[in-house]
């Protein structure tokens, strides 16, 4: 992809990052195994690919969102993908915002202070996929059935703000609960949106100061914001840069009343967390399973001259642990779960919010890049683990639990993923997840290349 001669530097430009260029359709997919007919619905996986040749450092998180989704039924599979048409991807490179190497900028009538790709999660809602944006952004409602993107999604006008990635979805009561911050104020904000698509609640929540989260908590009655002490330095707020650093205080978990109230924060040890497993209530106890970041142990490679530090951020490196936080008591402890590297982790969502056993995470190749070189399955009760491995030289994404139709136990069903090779091939994965390790029970082959992006979802089918 021509563009600035710096970004022949930028790994996540190139190999199993680079953009496609087409947006395909494909029916009646080849298969290799057997599509189990009890498999009806839909995975989709959200992730950056710029529509033009990027002419500034480019961040892998500015590039245009497109959502990748292949459709399951009677045994049968389709692909197709489509960009996630923006304000600013309709503006065509004419956004007045910049990428994240850029200072952020204000715009008249714009809530955002970043170009806005709504390409980093992809969550179902009143009928549609949500596309999401790392920063908080606007949602982006897009068609589950075509993928053509149908607007920015407002909830009739009454969003005060924006929606950051990895709000939830009830699957009891299909309310939309999510949260907001802000870059520079020493706030924070979380609502609620009903299954018909009404707000309910917004509250605001002060913070000791601006934040950085990536993601919540949801369990039926609360919601757990996190107040993480990676953060902005003084520097960087005054000239508006996105220029962190580690500071030196406790990590605070909030718990809100789901329909609004005061937070009640638990301190913790110093630790960032990017992606929460899941949530739920016990007694007096709010639990969060989530995946605490622990130092990656690799240097900066200058084989990517001016971004080696951003290729070192965007080495994940983390392991699974519990918080719990007793409501009556305000105590707090945290349990590790496995010493285990792995990350982006899911959970069968009809369960979301509620005690699950099982969770499936990606498992890390052992480089900086991010390279998903194997699935994770975990007992969450007993730290057992079961791990599904590519063949040598095919990458993976976050999975999604696709459940069989008339399920009654939590992990019977099937994890659904994307594969990439270093030759331009990608396949669709249907793994077993009761028989993780074992070979898929179908390989369904996809038209194009599915370059290694950020999140995906299930959607059952009706």
């Amino acid at each position: 992809m021509a563009g600035n001669a710096l970004n022949d530097f930028n790994p996540y430009l190139r190999g199993l990052y680079a953009p496609v260029a087409d947006e395909a359709n494909a029916e009646d997919l080849p298969v290799i195994g057997e599509i189990p007919r009890e498999l009806h619905g839909a995975y989709f996986r959200n992730g950056p690919n710029p529509a033009a040749p990027p002419q500034g450092m480019h961040h892998w998180f500015d590039g245009d969102g497109m959502i990748h989704g292949i459709w399951f039924e009677n045994g049968k599979a389709r692909y197709r993908n489509r960009y996630v048409r923006t304000e600013d991807f309709e503006l065509n490179g004419g956004s007045p915002l910049g990428g994240i190497f850029e200072a952020s900028r204000d715009a008249p009538g714009r809530s955002v202070n970043y170009r806005d790709t709504a390409n980093t999660d992809v969550i179902v809602h009143n009928g549609k996929l949500l596309a999401l944006w790392y920063i908080s952004g606007q949602p982006v409602a897009v068609d589950l059935e075509t993928l053509e993107t149908i607007g920015a999604e407002n909830f009739g006008g009454a969003l005060p703000r924006n929606m950051s990635a990895h709000s939830k979805t009830d699957p009891e009561t299909r309310e939309l609960v999510f949260f907001d911050y802000a870059l520079y104020e020493p706030k924070m904000w979380t609502g609620v949106v009903s299954a018909q698509g009404d707000l309910t609640t917004f509250q605001e929540i002060a913070l000791p100061g601006p934040r950085l989260p990536h993601d919540m908590g949801m369990t039926e009655n609360y919601v757990i914001l996190h107040d993480l002490p990676v953060i902005f330095s003084e520097q960087a707020i005054r000239n508006r840069l996105w220029q962190i650093h580690v500071a030196d205080q406790p990590t605070r978990f909030g718990v809100v009343p789901r329909k609004g109230g005061e937070p009640k924060w638990f301190e913790f040890p110093t630790c960032y967390v990017y992606h929460v497993i899941n949530s739920w209530e016990e007694g007096d106890e709010v639990v969060m399973a989530a995946c605490k970041m622990v130092p990656n142990g690799l240097k900066p490679d200058p084989a990517y001259g001016p971004y080696a530090a951003m290729a070192d951020v965007l080495a994940l490196r983390a392991q699974p642990f519990h918080w719990r936080m007793n409501m009556k008591t305000g105590e707090g402890r945290e349990e590790q779960i496995d010493d285990a590297l792995s990350e982006f982790p899911v959970v069968n969502n009809d369960y979301a919010g509620r005690k699950t056993r099982y969770s499936y995470h990606v498992v890390f190749d052992d480089c900086i890049e991010q390279r998903f070189s194997g699935l994770m399955k975990y007992d969450l009760e007993t730290g057992a683990s079961e791990r599904h491995d590519f063949p040598e030289g095919v990458y993976g994404s976050e999975p999604a639990f696709a459940s069989r139709i008339g399920a009654t136990e939590e992990d019977d069903g099937w994890l659904v993923t994307f594969t990439a090779d270093r030759n331009g091939k990608s396949e669709a994965l249907v793994i077993d997840a009761r028989n993780l390790s074992a070979t898929p029970v179908a390989r369904v082959s996809l038209p194009q290349r599915v370059p290694a992006g950020f999140h995906g979802t299930w959607a059952k089918g009706v």
